[in-house]
């Protein structure tokens, strides 16, 4: 037995996580998506929720900056999730559902917050219509809404600087989900604006972020040469991918990691731009006894 499902088993609770891309209506979905597995608690943008009450965290929709959002999303801040962590003690949270971008990001705030990883992952697009999709990130990205999965008196209480309107949703008729029927049941959720949605986000010339890694590779070791690179975005950030030369004798998998690291924090430090993902293929390890190149890719 691993050392999840052993945490799980004498603490007695279950996580499950609902992932999709930013403004895919994922925290509008949540709520449907509890009151059918029985879960009690949900962990949406640093918040904790549990019965229409905010009983910890902090919601990344206060930051100012889209990258202060996603590290408040993501638990960076050592004080943040051990709040949260004792209050899902605390208040005896026995069903945890996680919300994120991708099945790496809610892995990684179950590891923050000390509870096992999700033994259940559901995509936005298993519970929602294409249609409610595309409606959700027209929203977003028109309007700059967001949705907290709690009613207006509770964000009015505690970020009324963000607060703009609230939704009632409400099924005259058992609702359907998962093609189950659910007793008929108002939920009430938040509409907020926040800060970092009216200013847009911030951006970066190819030609400068190219730059800015050419000197972050160098930094980290002189000795690296860089043969190829190329940049791709989306809408949550960019996505770096560098070959490179490496010489021969050095300790390849753990100093590519701490490369990529070292690349990630010190071009989120210094430009306040979101890095998703840096891959690096090793083209060549020069200098390999009686061997011809070969490539790795990490």
């Amino acid at each position: 037995m691993d050392l999840t499902n052993l945490f799980s088993k004498f603490s007695g609770l279950t996580v499950m996580a609902l992932v999709g891309e930013s403004g895919t209506g994922k925290s509008f979905k949540s709520k449907l998506l509890a009151q059918k597995y029985g879960i009690d608690a949900i962990i949406d943008d640093g918040l904790l929720i549990q019965n229409d009450k905010i009983l910890g965290g902090r919601s990344a929709k206060t930051e100012k900056t889209y990258m202060g959002a996603v590290r408040i999303a993501l638990f960076d801040d050592k004080d943040h999730r051990d709040e949260v962590a004792k209050a899902i003690k605390k208040n005896k949270v026995k069903k945890l559902l996680l919300l994120g971008t991708s099945e790496k990001m809610v892995t990684k705030i179950a590891t923050r917050l000390q509870v096992p990883t999700p033994s259940k992952i559901i995509h936005i697009e298993d519970i929602a219509t294409r249609e409610e999709i595309d409606k959700a990130i027209r929203s977003r990205q028109v309007e700059g809404k967001h949705v907290i999965p709690v009613p207006a008196i509770e964000i009015q209480r505690n970020y009324s600087q963000i607060f703009y309107d609230s939704i009632k949703v409400f099924f005259s008729k058992p609702a359907m989900l998962f093609g189950k029927k659910k007793n008929a049941k108002t939920f009430e959720k938040s509409v907020v604006t926040p800060e970092f949605s009216k200013k847009g986000r911030v951006s970066i010339s190819e030609a400068a972020l190219t730059q800015m890694t050419m000197h972050c590779v160098l930094d980290f070791d002189p000795k690296i040469r860089i043969k190829k690179f190329s940049i791709k975005t989306n809408a949550r950030g960019y996505r770096l991918v560098i070959t490179i030369d490496v010489p021969f004798g050095k300790q390849l998998t753990g100093e590519i990691y701490k490369l990529q690291s070292y690349i990630v924090d010190n071009i989120e430090k210094y430009t306040g731009i979101l890095i998703e993902e840096v891959s690096i293929v090793i083209d060549k390890i020069s200098g390999v006894p009686g061997k011809s190149e070969t490539a790795i890719k990490y």
